[in-house]
């Protein structure tokens, strides 16, 4: 039997109801998601409020949160890298570690990440936001690995002809580091950079959902709880731009690689 409604009145309101939902659903097209891309950027830095920000500084928060994180991780992974290739002993303790640590999700990442900040950092009034803060820590945890274990992987590759050179010379432990493993290591050590520079944007969008703090995650999923067809194309437009800076980051890091490539007649590859 029909479970439509009898009566002229409710027939209207039932077919509106219908057509609304069958716009919810639509797909824009292309003109549609430029129209939406064009008016985003027009006016990309203005503030109504903590909910409704433009897309730019939307990208501010979400590039701020992973570039630090980012450079945090490199901090911690890179050292932790050289001690495990220039040591079979520590390579033998860590690695289990490693292992287990590597891949935990991010979705298991940010729960504990948010406890813990939330019981040790309990100021009144924050210098940085708590948000901030758990996103960041998220994506450090996550992205540390690649550059770990392809630091590792490239100072224990270090040719053995280099290291009886090192040793004839008698050169000290920094010295050796600098002129012989560092230059040999470099190609290896920046693929796990690049390698970890992806997985920290791509990890933060992530967590600015869930954690709900100020970014392109959390633009992304206001517009996915709105669920309008203009709400749609707002997401395409999010996704391109995370794809744009996404490649822009990955760009930046080669940049780097090769101002402080030894070989200088490496380029952008």
């Amino acid at each position: 039997a029909s479970t439509a409604p009898e009566s002229a009145e409710a027939v209207s309101e039932y077919d509106m109801l219908v057509a609304g939902a069958g716009e919810k659903a639509r797909v824009p097209g292309p003109s549609a998601v430029i129209a939406h891309a064009w008016a985003a950027l027009s006016d990309p830095f203005y503030d109504r409020g903590s909910n409704d920000k433009g897309i730019g500084i939307q990208l501010g928060y979400s590039v701020g949160r992973v570039l630090t994180g980012y450079l945090l991780a490199a901090l911690v992974a890179i050292p932790i890298g050289f001690v495990i290739g220039m040591s079979p002993l520590w390579q033998r303790a860590l690695d289990p570690f490693i292992q287990v640590l590597k891949p935990v999700s991010p979705l298991a990442w940010l729960p504990l990440v948010t406890m813990v900040v939330s019981a040790v950092y309990v100021s009144q009034d924050p210098l940085v936001p708590k948000s901030f803060i758990t996103s960041m820590v998220t994506v450090m945890l996550c992205c540390l690995w690649p550059t770990v274990i392809n630091t590792a992987v490239g100072v224990a590759g270090v040719d053995n002809d280099l290291n009886n050179v090192s040793r004839v010379l008698r050169l000290g432990w920094l010295t050796h580091v600098r002129t012989i493993v560092l230059p040999s290591a470099m190609p290896m050590m920046f693929a796990g950079l690049r390698t970890s520079l992806g997985i920290a944007w791509m990890v933060l969008i992530a967590a600015e959902m869930l954690a709900q703090s100020p970014g392109l995650g959390k633009f992304v999923w206001d517009q996915f709880q709105n669920g309008s067809s203009d709400s749609l194309s707002r997401i395409m437009v999010a996704v391109i731009t995370i794809g744009a800076i996404g490649f822009l980051l990955d760009r930046l890091m080669l940049a780097v690689q090769s101002l402080v490539s030894w070989d200088k007649s490496a380029d952008l590859r």
